[in-house]
């Protein structure tokens, strides 16, 4: 069986968790993200959960912190990866937000891993940046293949459908 391996990343709110769900319709997807043990940290922190500006400024700064003391967010990763390898699993989407992250994932999980940014323009021209490092330099990395999601929901799996199988290949 074919495994593929996909970092996904764009600021909050473009769709990345909309596409993995859309995956799943055509693939047996896992999807995880290198910021969930950062934030079980953040719940016993006190944080309650809700994303707004201040509480992803806290969580990016908490995912630094967590990195530089025992990179806890990669290790996780890895972990979730090589139960991957093991499960009947197609598609693994890690989600990660900082280019240097990405890359140091992917040196780790070697060459099956590909890079997507997800994109959402009229979403992203209205809102602005985020006021934090993870979300507002999602653009500063060279990635394998952009999906623009600007399309009726309803149209989204077939198009979703079309540009993994144009990754895979």
């Amino acid at each position: 069986m074919d495994k593929h391996v996909f970092v996904i990343n764009g600021s909050g709110g473009v769709g990345k968790d909309t596409l993995c769900e859309a995956a799943g319709r055509f693939w047996r997807v896992q999807n995880i993200s290198s910021i969930t043990p950062v934030c079980e940290v953040a719940r016993a922190a006190g944080w309650d959960g809700v994303k707004t500006p201040a509480s992803r400024r806290f969580l990016s700064q908490l995912k630094e912190l967590c990195t530089e003391f025992n990179d806890l967010p990669l290790h996780y990763c890895m972990e979730q990866y090589e139960a991957f390898l093991h499960n009947d699993n197609q598609i693994l989407f890690v989600h990660i937000r900082e280019p240097e992250q990405i890359e140091r994932f992917r040196q780790a999980a070697g060459a099956c891993c590909k890079a997507i940014l997800v994109r959402r323009p009229a979403l992203e021209q209205a809102r602005g940046p985020l006021g934090n490092r993870s979300d507002d330099n999602v653009a500063d990395y060279s990635y394998d293949g952009v999906f623009i999601n600007d399309g009726p929901l309803e149209e989204l799996p077939g198009k979703v459908q079309q540009f993994l199988q144009n990754m895979m290949e």
